[in-house]
């Protein structure tokens, strides 16, 4: 029996589908979109320029009618067919509009041009749209519908065919459904239960480090289902041949505008493979995709089952105070939008302001500055939630040091008796002309942890490079700390000359060190390096790793090395609490994102008027505790500059 067809459109492309279809089956047309026939079996929106409204208008209502349907059109010479959209399911022609806007590179302007298309009704063709095209494109478009009427798949579910209409040339482009969609997401509501965090196992991959699923496992679907320069997550890629080590830089376009990440290994598809995952990383992070927020209150009336904000530090009372200051502070009865986490020292659900559980670049109801410190990416919930432990750790251990201005003891990377690492050392060295110094700035908790200095051998460039790390392994967080070293060499030589007297006057008045660049390129000032001497003191004995480490756990589940280091903090009473931040596309792939908070672990921040210290006491008694003081510090006793971290 012939297959209902419905053809709602007007213009050339309209009619070539018509005339082409109309042989086999029974097909209705209709100019604009008015009764949907009860028999349609499928839908064809097609018209020779592009109508937003017309897609709203069919997506509202084949969604309602449980029809599935395609669509086709031409926009500024090139005819986008696609996406096939089923009901009930996401990837809507929404979603493909979204990501081919945001991966663009006027995605304001397109945006803007959309919205007042929305608004028109008169006919209209593109420029482009040739009698020749449009019958091309037709019959691209009956081929996808005979496949799809005799069972088979359609290669156009979250996908979209683009055809240069000057050169007839095609291409297909994968999208991800937008998880805050209106038209076709399906996101569950945050809630108490669904924040709730039970270990399991999480085997290591052959039984040691610290990851339980490989990059090689993930290569066949990182590249394909999250890069694409037309409609990805992320849409371009540069290899940077200037570094000691493979750089790859990715780029993840935002509505705002872009966001560079970064890969670094020994070979650039490895570190290609993870700048995406650094991607996805940032993306999860950004706000919250995964679960629909509905929460908002004072914390005065949810304080039995909220976290007090004034446990994560916040600003100094003067800067609140400083017009044109993008945070206010901080009143515990005015309301604000919460999301659910979980504390393991609490063992059960707490809410967090959203604004310290995603990013608070300065908006809305900030009250402190949050970046992505404590966010991690991994193939398990258990690795993911480490690994933010870790990335906590690392960044309240640099800050410590700093503000307390720690001697840390100085160790000799040749003791580590690691192959690997002395090569990457001889590296650094030999082709980028630096010296490396590593301390050993592990706190109280005992998580091996890394203070690193780059010096630059050379008169000209910037001379000092400051990186941390930490992991179980101590040898594998002086490996990612020489990473990150690395990817910031050569890169600011020349930003740093042509604009020397701009960070000459950053050394006399710290507050005009206003982005995370600017900390940076304080220190690559000779005249800056006084300010590390408490650390750059040659005549301190050199120490080896089995002076200053223990032995790694020997584990193969890294729940075992998870539980142990939250008995730790328990012992400690630094309460450890979890944001699930996984989106849909993450989870497509087996891959989860979380927030790690740690109240009273330093957080990273870049601007020096947004540090924030107030109300953090470890930074004034860890380093009594560690030896480094006879009795605890005050609060004007700690180092009063910018933090060299970049």
């Amino acid at each position: 029996m012939a297959a209902q067809i419905l053809i709602t459109g007007h213009g050339l492309l309209a009619d070539f589908v018509y005339d082409q279809l109309s042989r086999h089956h029974l097909v209705e047309r209709q100019s604009e979109l008015e009764q949907v026939p009860e028999e349609t079996e499928l839908a064809l929106v097609l018209h020779d320029s592009w109508y937003p409204s017309a897609h709203q208008e069919a997506e509202e209502k084949f969604r309602t009618g449980g029809i599935p349907w395609l669509r086709g059109f031409v926009s500024f010479g090139e005819g986008i067919i696609g996406p096939f959209v089923r009901p009930h399911t996401p990837g809507c022609s929404r979603c493909a509009d979204f990501r081919r806007m945001i991966a663009g590179p006027d995605r304001q302007k397109m945006w803007d041009f959309q919205m007042r298309m929305a608004s028109e009704e008169s006919e209209r063709q593109d420029a482009w749209a040739s009698r020749t095209g449009l019958s091309y494109l037709a019959a691209l478009i009956g081929n996808e519908v005979q496949r799809v009427l005799k069972s088979g798949p359609s290669l156009l579910e979250e996908r979209v065919f683009i055809t240069n209409l000057r050169t007839l040339t095609n291409s297909s482009h994968l999208f991800l459904p937008d998880p805050l969609c209106p038209n076709c997401s399906a996101l569950p509501v945050d809630t108490a239960e669904l924040a709730q965090i039970k270990l399991e196992s999480s085997p290591k991959m052959n039984g040691s480090g610290y990851r339980c699923r490989s990059i090689d496992e993930l290569k066949a679907v990182l590249v394909k289902d999250y890069l694409d320069y037309r409609t990805g997550v992320m849409n371009g890629k540069m290899q940077d041949v200037r570094l000691p080590f493979a750089d790859v830089l990715m780029n993840m376009p935002l509505f705002e505008g872009d966001e560079g990440v970064a890969g670094r290994s020994h070979s650039y598809e490895m570190s290609e493979l993870t700048a995406i995952l650094e991607g996805l990383e940032r993306y999860c992070g950004i706000e919250p995709r995964g679960k629909r927020k509905i929460v908002r209150d004072s914390y005065d009336h949810l304080k039995n089952h909220a976290l007090n904000p004034t446990r994560v530090g916040l600003h100094e009372k003067d800067q609140y105070a400083k017009p044109h200051f993008p945070f206010k502070p901080f009143h515990p009865y005015e309301p604000m939008n919460w999301v659910w986490g979980y504390s393991f020292l609490q063992e059960r659900p707490i809410l967090i302001p959203e604004l310290l559980a995603y990013y608070s670049l300065g908006y809305r109801e900030g009250i402190v500055y949050e970046t992505s410190n404590g966010c991690a990416l991994g193939g398990s919930m258990e690795e993911a939630i480490f690994h933010g432990i870790m990335e906590v750790v690392e960044r309240d251990s640099f800050l410590l040091t700093w503000y307390a201005r720690l001697p840390l003891p100085r160790l000799d990377l040749r003791s580590a008796n690691d192959k690997e690492l002395q090569l990457m050392v001889d590296r650094i060295q030999e082709v980028a002309g630096y010296d490396l110094h590593f301390y050993n700035s592990t706190m109280e908790h005992g998580i091996p942890s890394v203070w690193a200095v780059a010096k630059n051998r050379k008169s000209t460039g910037v001379n000092l490079i400051c990186a941390a790390g930490a992991s179980l392994d101590p040898v594998g967080a002086v490996k990612s700390t020489i990473y990150e070293l690395a990817g910031m060499m050569f890169r600011d030589d020349q930003k740093l000359e042509e604009n020397r007297q701009k960070y000459e006057k950053m050394l006399e008045d710290s507050f005009a060190v206003r982005t995370m660049e600017d900390h940076g390129m304080l220190y690559g000032l000779r005249e800056a390096e006084e300010r590390l001497s408490f650390l750059l003191d040659e005549n301190l004995p050199l120490r080896t790793f089995a002076e200053e480490f223990k032995p790694a756990p020997k584990n193969t589940d890294l729940k075992d090395d998870l539980q142990e280091i939250l008995q730790t903090f328990r012992d400690l009473n630094l309460e450890v609490i979890v944001v699930d931040q996984s989106t849909p596309i993450t989870k497509r792939n087996g891959l989860f994102c979380v927030k790690v908070l740690i109240p009273g672990m330093l957080p990273m921040t870049f601007g020096h008027h947004l540090t924030r210290v107030n109300g953090l006491e470890r930074v004034l008694d860890v380093p009594m505790k560690l030896g480094f003081m006879k009795q605890p510090l005050s609060y004007e006793q700690l180092n009063p500059y910018p933090h060299p971290f970049p």
